[in-house]
């Protein structure tokens, strides 16, 4: 049975605030609906992401806006991504170099955060183990 994660609500706060802040970084919404006067779903997907987001009214549940930790994009270099990010207006500070990888980081408006890594050189390190 294959199980593929496919979305993941982020709660905001202002959706038409929100909206042009994704815009900025992912492109135009997939989707931007008002199913109605209560609900408002709109959907992006990161460039080459099989999984998107989605922000808007009432679709988070009881999550708080800025309450998101933990969002990662995976990119194949990071110093472009970095650029890239700082282009849109963004604070990502300094490439911090883990061992598993290379991240910059930023927020929302929210304070919802995201993670920006460059994957590791399994083959360099030894103490790494890729499964999958």
């Amino acid at each position: 049975m294959n199980m593929k994660l496919e979305l993941v609500a982020v709660p905001v706060s202002d959706v038409d605030k929100a909206k042009t802040f994704y815009e900025n970084i992912f492109g135009p919404a997939d989707m931007d609906a008002e199913v109605n006067p209560d609900l408002r779903f709109i959907q992006f997907t990161p460039p080459g992401s099989a999984c998107s987001i989605c922000i808007g009214k009432n679709i988070a549940g009881n999550m708080k806006p800025g309450s998101v930790e933990g969002l990662q994009l995976v990119v194949e270099n990071i110093n472009e991504a970095r650029s890239y990010l700082e282009s849109k207006g963004l604070s990502v500070g300094d490439v911090d170099v883990q061992e598993w990888g290379k991240f910059v980081y930023f927020t929302d408006p929210d304070g919802n955060g995201w993670a920006v890594q460059e994957l590791p050189d399994y083959t360099a390190n030894p103490n790494l183990v890729k499964t999958g």
